[in-house]
């Protein structure tokens, strides 16, 4: 029996992967005067922390003080592009069904995401997330106190975070660094998420239990 899920957010609890890949690109033609291949979101981009990113993409060119305004100013774009383009952006479909269930049989429950804390405040703004976790204290997001995935520290983190170990956990998760990560971590039950990248790897992967596509009737399949 499951004792702990961890949830992955972005991708997962929030199909927002083409959001996210908006906002890189005007990063990245504003500064680097180039758009993003697809090979280098998969590779470099999607699951990752923003300070793998910036090393990957501008290495020793830019400064601390540049890569920190770089990152904020991608945040801010991409918060920006959802407001405009969700308006009142929606958890996949069947999660607050899901929660309520985990909440009613007391399956204890978290959030680990590559978002940095300025988005994780957004998220508990625009999402009822406080309905089943108390705020940003309760959840694993990049702090830079970790190194990202797909390393196997988040998930490790986050197992210990709600108590429990990795070998008791359940992992729901849409990239494949992410999907690394749960293994490395040694999380029992790994479950992908739709997977629009990397999708025959994954569905080739025997450790992967299942591939959904949203939350519905997630309880009584895998609970």
């Amino acid at each position: 029996m499951v004792k702990g899920i961890i949830f992955d957010f972005n991708g997962t609890l929030f199909f927002d992967t083409d959001l996210q890949e908006e906002a890189w690109r005007v990063l990245f033609k504003k500064y680097k005067g180039r758009d993003l291949g697809l090979t280098e979101f998969q590779d470099f981009i999607h699951g990752r922390v923003n300070s793998d990113i910036m090393d990957y993409f501008f290495g020793n060119s830019a400064s601390l003080e540049k890569r920190i305004q770089l990152m904020t100013e991608k945040e801010q774009t991409y918060r920006q592009i959802v407001r405009t383009k969700n308006g009142s952006p929606q958890f996949v479909k069947g999660a607050v069904e899901l929660f309520d269930e985990l909440q009613r049989r007391n399956i204890k429950f978290t959030i680990a995401t590559a978002s940095e804390i300025s988005n994780v405040e957004f998220y508990f703004e625009v999402f009822p997330l406080k309905k089943w976790l108390s705020g940003p204290e309760a959840i694993l997001y990049d702090n830079g106190t970790f190194p990202g995935k797909p390393a196997p520290d988040i998930y490790q983190r986050a197992a210990a975070l709600i108590g429990e170990d990795p070998k008791d956990c359940m992992v729901v998760e849409d990239s494949l660094s992410g999907l690394r990560a749960a293994q490395d971590a040694g999380i029992g039950r790994i479950i992908a998420m739709r997977p629009e990248k990397d999708s025959e790897i994954i569905r080739q992967d025997q450790k992967i239990e299942a591939i959904i596509d949203d939350f519905t009737d997630f309880a009584e399949r895998f609970l």
